[in-house]
């Protein structure tokens, strides 16, 4: 499991899926452990401490459910919550991360990142 910020930076760096309840970010570590890490993030534009802390369970049950048939061997998975995840059917979330993960296995993600909103600086 990612705990570090470190960890969570270094993901945000990889290949990106989004769907309706979750963007999932997929990053292959550089090492030789084969092991699946997940971490799980949920801002507070999403709800107060009870919806996060309700969407980060789905998204426990969900990844122990697909991560270690579907997942990336040697690589970070983050799920990134949106709203949505928390009303959201939990079998047409685990069919979404399923197609996510197989998007990202097939080198269909994205890796690129939306260009910044607002003004650009002036130098």
């Amino acid at each position: 499991m990612l705990r570090q910020r470190s960890d969570f930076l270094a993901a945000n760096g990889g290949l990106r899926v989004g769907t309706p309840a979750f963007v999932l970010l997929v990053k292959p570590r550089q090492d030789a452990d084969e092991t699946r890490r997940i971490g799980y993030t949920v801002t507070k534009k999403t709800g107060n401490a009870v919806v996060r802390n309700r969407i980060k369970r789905r998204f426990r049950a969900l990844a122990h459910q697909v991560l270690g048939e579907h997942g990336l061997a040697g690589a970070d998975h983050v799920l990134i919550g949106r709203p949505d995840a928390l009303t959201r059917d939990f079998a047409v979330m685990q069919a979404e991360l399923e197609r996510a993960l197989a998007k990202v296995r097939d080198g269909k993600a994205s890796t690129d990142r939306r260009p910044p909103r607002g003004k650009p600086k002036r130098r």
